[in-house]
């Protein structure tokens, strides 16, 4: 006799960290999706340059928590695996879902929305997009790929006059030469345009590079 699989839906806690505050001064909501085996209370120091007065930060965090190099390890984070992987990418689509949902009413009218998301934050913030399809104003994939298993040709539209940003550190010990071509390459069957950025730097996120994107591309006068 073989097990039988089962699924049910259950109510749990997710844990979420910001920086900056909502005020009739807010103009800009970056949603930020950290990478594996990461925190989101650690993820968000990264953007203490860019958070501000006119600029919140919301960093959710993956579902997922594991004991990082055994039980004595840290512990860490994660938006899925490929165990059972259709049901946590539903989940966390959902979970992203409710918590833009609630940030989103409390903005001022005209705050432009950036999603984030860095390395295994990059699919995670595209597999939530094609499911959901959000309103939003920048996209950033950092050190990232995008996912290879979804057909972006019936939402060009959807992504037409949204600013599409892909950055990324020139000695990433990840993003190979070759994994690099053969993003670009799918990036090119897709039909969508991403301005590319790169710094002096690894698999991270540079705080400088960041500030660079927000003044230079992100924030208006």
């Amino acid at each position: 006799m073989q097990p039988s699989e089962h699924h049910f839906t259950v109510n749990r806690r997710a844990r979420v960290y910001t920086l900056g505050n909502i005020s009739p001064r807010t103009r800009y909501c970056c949603i930020a999706c950290h990478g594996y085996g990461q925190l989101a209370g650690h993820f968000i120091r990264k953007f203490d340059q860019v958070a501000g007065e006119d600029t919140l930060v919301i960093a959710p965090e993956g579902l997922s928590r594991f004991y990082w190099g055994g039980l004595a390890g840290d512990v860490k984070a994660s938006w899925m695996t490929k165990e059972d992987r259709l049901n946590e990418i539903a989940d966390f689509s959902d979970y992203l879902s409710q918590l833009y949902e609630h940030y989103l009413p409390q903005l001022p009218s005209g705050t432009e929305i950036i999603l984030f998301g860095f390395s295994q934050g990059v699919a995670t913030q595209l597999r939530w997009i094609m499911r959901a399809f959000p309103e939003f104003h920048h996209l950033v994939l950092w050190a990232g790929t995008i996912p290879e298993d979804i057909d972006y040709q019936p939402a060009l539209d959807y992504f037409s006059g949204k600013a599409l940003h892909f950055v990324y550190g020139t000695d990433d010990q990840f993003l190979t030469p070759e994994r690099l071509k053969a993003h670009r390459q799918g990036v090119a069957k897709t039909g969508l345009r991403f301005r590319e950025q790169t710094f002096k730097g690894q698999h991270k996120v540079d705080r400088g590079a960041l500030l660079k994107l927000f003044r230079e591309k992100i924030w208006k006068g």
